[in-house]
């Protein structure tokens, strides 16, 4: 029981401090001086364009709440499927719509799941799109999605072309939010 109402109350603070995030103030005793720090939740505000808010095995949720199922080809304000299976899929036919974009795109990241990249593999990704003036990261997903939001953010255009993870990873967020979502089957509200 005490572990419940130890839940409880760190959902409640924790509601609390979501709700205290953006760019207004529920409280009215906030410091309001010189130095004041604000949080701006990035995948909240529209302007900023398309960023990836999380992936799974079967795809990628973006910050308009879109659910991209398979391999998807991203650009700041535009997403669509990529055609390929897996990063051995990967060639200069599959790159090619990433040639052929006007206005040139200033970076391109590959997310090629969770395989591990091969020198031979990310010197032909490299070397085609070289030869296209395009610099190019090749990463695991999870790199690739925080890089792709990153310098979307700033500003840059940038393209991801991003492959599903295969298998996930599962971090002490992962098992803390399981346990929260477990514990609030069984709440009762007192009436």
């Amino acid at each position: 029981m005490q572990a419940i109402l130890g839940l409880r109350s760190v959902l409640r603070s924790t509601s609390v401090r979501n709700i205290c995030t953006g760019l207004t103030r529920l409280s009215t005793a906030t410091y309001e001086g010189d130095g004041k720090t604000s949080v701006t939740i990035l995948n909240k505000e529209a302007d900023v364009g398309l960023l990836i808010n999380s992936y799974s095995q079967v795809g990628f949720r973006l910050s308009n709440d879109m659910v991209v199922l398979g391999p998807m080809a991203l650009f700041p304000r535009t997403v669509l499927s990529w055609n390929v299976e897996s990063h051995e899929d990967i060639n200069e036919q599959s790159l090619s719509l990433f040639a052929a974009l006007e206005p040139k795109v200033d970076i391109l990241i590959v997310g090629i799941g969770d395989h591990p990249m091969t020198p031979a593999f990310g010197k032909k990704v490299i070397s085609f799109m070289a030869k296209h003036k395009i610099n190019v990261e090749v990463l695991n997903t999870e790199q690739a999605c925080a890089t792709f939001n990153f310098l979307n953010a700033e500003g840059r255009v940038v393209a991801a072309a991003l492959i599903p993870p295969v298998t996930m990873r599962i971090n002490e967020d992962d098992m803390m939010r399981r346990q929260i979502s477990k514990s609030k089957t069984f709440e009762v509200e007192d009436y």
